[in-house]
């Protein structure tokens, strides 16, 4: 029997040491925390506190905080048995300053690459991919080989099923410049159903900022459902069909760096439970917000009881 999940995604996977005192660079900053992180480990653990089955294919190094995060992401309730262990390479580690309520600069310890972007081939199980309800893949995952040539390998397998969603997910420090992103994009664009990303994702991605003509754009690539997150103005969905325009849940923040992969994973689980558009995207507003008022990312992806009883209070 092949093996089967509700989300299999692509991805980063790291470590994140977040200071525990606000409002201080990190050379004053004298406690730290240790936590899961990367984009694509977020949404795999954000979509296992909601219950369903979630799976992470990426690599880790042959370190303590591989082993480290081998463990955490069982504890978590994701199926790691498609993380590898890279023989030659660090397990990556992230620092951020917190600075609230808007500012949260990260720092990347990633040299000289990653184990995750040395997934390859022969760690992409094509029936997996095929079966999975959801395909989670990012823009970071394009940007070297051979990961690129893994996800072409994904998608290839997957066939463009629905449920294929790009995370836009654009880091600048991963290209050497956005038009070497923007060329690696479009023909992925051309392989999914569903996109979401920011403002300034999209404008790589397509060349637009404005949310209804990036939406439009990624509409006119093949894309079935444009999902574009306009930060305090909260977020634009848009099919051939049907427009939706969601305002943002107001939180006093504490850490904004893990609420758009706590939205990615609230979004999964709308598609999953097969909600309407409006309804996904508030529930996903809702999860964001509720990460960003907590201080780590992984471990503070919230239950579902926990923003109904939210939403239902709004």
């Amino acid at each position: 029997m092949s093996y089967t999940t509700d989300v299999l995604a692509i991805g980063r996977l790291g470590v994140d040491i977040y200071p525990l005192q606000d409002g201080v660079g990190l050379e004053q900053v004298e406690t730290f925390g240790k936590y899961l992180g990367g984009t694509a480990a977020n949404v795999t653990v954000a979509v296992a506190r909601y219950g369903h089955a979630s799976t992470l294919v990426s690599r880790v190094g042959d370190d303590p905080f591989g082993r480290y995060l081998l463990a955490e992401l069982a504890r978590l309730g994701v199926d790691n048995r498609f993380v590898g262990t890279d023989p030659a390479l660090n397990t990556p580690v992230t620092f951020c300053e917190i600075f609230p309520p808007d500012d949260f600069p990260l720092y990347f310890y990633r040299e000289p690459k990653a184990p995750d972007l040395n997934v390859d081939t022969t760690q992409i199980d094509s029936d997996a991919v095929r079966a999975a309800r959801i395909l989670w893949v990012t823009t970071t995952g394009l940007s070297a080989e051979p990961s690129r040539e893994a996800h072409h390998a994904a998608l290839a397998a997957r066939g463009r099923a629905q449920h294929t969603i790009l995370d836009l997910d654009y880091r600048p420090m991963f290209w050497t410049e956005p038009g070497d992103a923007t060329a690696q994009i479009a023909p992925v664009l051309e392989q999914v159903t569903v996109a979401v990303g920011n403002r300034e994702e999209c404008f790589v991605a397509v060349g637009e900022s404005e949310p209804m003509r990036a939406a439009d754009a990624l509409l006119e690539r093949g894309v079935e459902i444009a999902i574009v997150k306009q930060g305090p103005k909260g977020v634009l969905a848009k099919t051939r069909d049907e427009v939706v325009e969601v305002p943002v849940h107001p939180v006093d923040v504490v850490n904004g760096l893990g609420a758009g992969d706590a939205f990615g994973g609230a979004l999964c689980h709308g598609l999953l439970e097969g909600w309407g558009l409006e309804r996904t995207l508030r529930f996903a507003n809702v999860a964001g917000a509720i990460v960003a008022s907590r201080r780590e990312c992984s471990t503070a992806m919230p239950t579902a009881d926990e923003v109904e009883t939210i939403l239902q209070g709004a």
